[in-house]
């Protein structure tokens, strides 16, 4: 078992590090998610859609009870850049109070739907955008198998991986995954862990 899975400091300049991070939920699929994430003491980083909070409190009251870091993926999850600077602050003011009500903070970092960004997104919050540097494309494939192959193809040291907590091949596809990487050296991290606590205004 690695330093950071056990809540210690990790320096992820030494360790074999990587950051997997669930967009779009919390959703029916997600405790068992934490089941799995847990059972490989791995932290994650999950990008919760503010209705789906509102909708699931209790589930995402599990998910930060259980270590992990909560971002922003907006409200409604729009393409932010089709908004104007006015709907960018309500996407992400909406979702602050969805996720507020359930957990009692305020994320940190947001992640904006479809990595849709452009300056005029940027300037409407000081907080880091986080994007990835391994897309798994579950969204398209939805196949277990396919979500393992390209994620061990494409993972380094340092990596931010793209899952979606939404589909059940993506939930399934994790105890094998874990097990994989976990063989290979890998700790499994929060973003913020990633960047000793400190993430750029933009990762990836």
């Amino acid at each position: 078992m690695s330093s950071a899975t056990a809540g210690k400091p990790v320096d992820c300049r030494r360790a074999k590090c990587v950051a997997l991070t669930f967009d779009d939920g919390p959703g029916v699929y997600t405790d068992a998610l934490l089941r799995h994430l847990a059972a490989y003491r791995a932290r994650a980083t999950f990008f919760v859609v503010g209705r789906n909070v509102a909708a699931n409190p209790g589930i995402l009251r599990r998910t930060y009870a259980a270590g992990h870091e909560i971002g922003s993926h907006t409200w409604s999850h729009p393409d932010l850049t089709r908004l104007s600077a006015l709907g960018v602050r309500s996407e992400l003011a909406r979702a602050d109070r969805a996720i507020r009500a359930a957990i009692g903070i305020t994320p940190k970092l947001v992640r904006p739907p479809y990595g849709a960004l452009n300056a005029a997104v940027r300037s409407q919050t000081a907080r880091p955008m986080v994007l990835w540097s391994v897309d798994t494309l579950d969204w398209r494939f939805r196949n277990s198998a396919r979500v393992i192959r390209k994620t061990t193809a494409s993972v380094r040291p340092g990596s931010v991986i793209l899952f979606h907590d939404i589909h059940p091949s993506t939930v399934a596809a994790m105890p094998a995954l874990l097990k994989v990487l976990s063989k290979r050296g890998y700790t499994f991290v929060t973003v913020s862990q990633l960047y000793g606590g400190r993430p750029p205004r933009l990762v990836y």
